[in-house]
């Protein structure tokens, strides 16, 4: 019996994943999530994907497990998730009317395979008013959220394009992530 986990908390990447009727654990990983300043976002992204995907998977060593984390990269700046709401007003603020790029990394583990890799998405946002911004802060979403914004909920409301993976943005690259799992030798309960 193949078992799959879920590295992580996260009600979206779960969501995900339910949508393709996969079988799967979650098991959150508590790990350091600070970064060396000098490592590029797509190298930040995989390594804190590492990070959460080898703590359950050393727990869980003949499981195929799944770790993600995702970060906003604006004017070379990192956003991650913001400590409160004045802090998710400012971030908003920085994307409002400006492209920003969203890395998201994934890694998969198995006791045969081991694989990383990140999607980046282009996301531009519509000029927004302080009003408007104020009105999203305080509907609590951008609290947990990197970049204090959730493409998939009232953040949606905020974006005027996107270039990449739509998927990524909400927090798991499903199709390459899949098609990992098929390398890896994860048997999936459909055909691709």
């Amino acid at each position: 019996m193949q078992n799959l986990i879920l590295a992580s908390s996260s009600p979206r990447r779960k969501q995900l994943l339910e949508n393709l009727q996969v079988t799967f654990q979650v098991m959150s990983s508590e790990v350091d999530e600070s970064f060396d300043s000098t490592l590029t976002p797509e190298e930040i992204v995989m390594e804190l994907a590492g990070r959460k995907a080898m703590a359950v998977f050393e727990a869980n060593p003949s499981s195929f497990v799944i770790g993600a984390d995702t970060i906003v990269v604006a004017q070379d700046h990192v956003l991650g998730k913001p400590k409160d709401k004045q802090e998710a007003f400012e971030m908003l603020k920085k994307l409002s009317g400006k492209q920003h790029d969203v890395f998201t990394g994934v890694s998969i583990m198995s006791p045969h395979f081991s694989s990383r890799f990140y999607e980046k998405t282009e996301v531009v946002f519509w000029e927004l008013t302080d009003k408007e911004i104020e009105a999203y802060v305080q509907t609590g979403e951008p609290l947990d959220k990197a970049g204090a914004y959730g493409i998939q909920e009232f953040g949606s409301m905020l974006v005027k394009k996107i270039h990449g993976d739509y998927f990524a943005v909400v927090g798991l690259p499903v199709a390459r992530t899949i098609r990992e799992l098929k390398r890896a030798g994860y048997r999936l309960p459909f055909s691709l």
